[in-house]
């Protein structure tokens, strides 16, 4: 490639020994930026995520989620608990410029390959690890897994309607977090690398990840005399924001309003029963529950197209609620260019997403799927005196 068309992480090694989603989330997010990703698997069955099915769908022996979160990456098969097999990683951890993660505490370090250890062979190595709740506490032997996270975090709570009890998201949120964290970690400490020549350890976890997402209503939390915000009963979207914020049922699907003035509301959709709350903003969030309720009633009457035409020219902030069909469908997100399709010499072919980044005006683009257990192994240890 080019100089003038390289990516940023263009020759750079990332020796990625994570699984499951978080690290291999972030060995992707750098794969996405020019670097070269080589997943360190169990010869027998490999990353655990290659059965972690989320529907019934399988394509080329593996689960279509292995396949979104490792496409072009190389893999090399390694039995940890074979003495030669671990000599050649650590030769190849002694040339990588990242090496990732995410074993429970006390694992890795058994294996002899903590950063400590690694750094006495490569110190100029930038080390990045992934736990459920850091090094550290009651919780460290407990499962790092993504909903059990959820749970402790604080972030199910806050979801749903106040009657409704915790929700969950609906995708593995902490997973991706911490692994986005962990990306931006690793990036920061290249940068420095590259000022003072000297590696660093990055470390996150799905817990730190999921109470940085609650940032904004924790900081509301802590500087309001710690008391507790209540969810909406009716039509909750945020803890704190008053009515009309909120997801709403039309005549044929679902409508989204933000942050609106209520006269406003009233005035555009001639709802009079709006008119005891329309001139104080005290009772959009007192009288919430009652004003979500009115706004309910008119709007299921007509189509959430019809009430688009009503609103948008009006500059209310809303939304037309999109299901993944709709989405795939609308210009809007046509003109983003969000998805590829990636193939591989067993005649695997995936449809996948691409890198949420452009550099210059481009998004890289991969034509790889995700590799075979060891498919790259043999030309690994070739290349690498391994």
């Amino acid at each position: 490639m080019p100089a003038e068309d390289a990516l940023p992480l263009d020759g750079l090694v990332v020796v990625d020994m994570s699984q499951f989603l978080s690290g291999p989330y972030c060995s992707l997010r750098l794969l996405d930026m020019g670097a070269r990703v080589i997943k360190v698997e169990r010869p027998d069955g490999g990353d655990l995520s290659r059965r972690l099915y989320l529907s019934d769908t399988e394509i080329g022996g593996d689960s279509t989620i292995f396949h979104a979160i490792n496409r072009a990456k190389e893999s090399f098969a390694v039995d940890l608990k074979n003495e030669a097999d671990l000599k050649a990683l650590r030769t190849l951890i002694a040339r990588a410029d990242v090496v990732i993660q995410n074993f429970r505490p006390g694992v890795i370090e058994r294996l002899g390959l903590d950063y400590e250890a690694v750094k006495a062979i490569n110190p100029r190595v930038v080390y990045g690890s992934i736990t459920g709740y850091g090094n550290d506490g009651p919780w460290v032997k407990r499962p790092g897994q993504d909903l059990l996270a959820q749970s402790r975090s604080g972030v199910m709570w806050l979801n749903g309607d106040e009657t409704q009890g915790p929700v969950p998201f609906g995708l593995a949120v902490g997973d991706m977090l911490a692994g986005a964290a962990l990306a931006h970690g690793i990036l920061a400490a290249l940068v420095g690398r590259g000022v003072t020549g000297r590696g660093r350890h990055v470390e996150t976890s799905l817990l730190e990840a999921l109470v940085d997402l609650q940032f904004e209503v924790l900081t509301t939390h802590l500087n309001d005399g710690g008391r507790l915000p209540r969810r909406s009963s009716f039509r909750s979207a945020h803890a704190y924001l008053s009515a009309p914020y909120g997801v709403y049922p039309t005549r044929d699907g679902f409508l989204a309003l933000a942050m609106t003035p209520i006269a406003k509301l009233a005035d555009l959709l001639a709802i009079e029963d709006l008119a005891p709350y329309r001139d104080d903003p005290a009772t959009w969030f007192t009288a919430r529950d009652e004003i979500k309720a009115i706004l309910a009633q008119v709007l299921t009457r007509e189509t959430s197209d019809h009430w688009l035409g009503i609103l948008e020219p009006a500059d209310i902030w809303c939304a037309k609620v999109l299901n993944w069909a709709e989405l795939m469908e609308h210009e809007g997100f046509r003109t983003l260019d969000m998805l590829q399709t990636v193939t591989r010499g067993d005649d695997v072919s995936i449809r996948t997403t691409r890198v949420p980044l452009r550099f210059d005006g481009h998004r890289a683009e991969v034509t790889a799927a995700a590799p075979r257990i060891g498919e790259h192994s043999e030309r690994i240890r070739r290349e690498f005196g391994l």
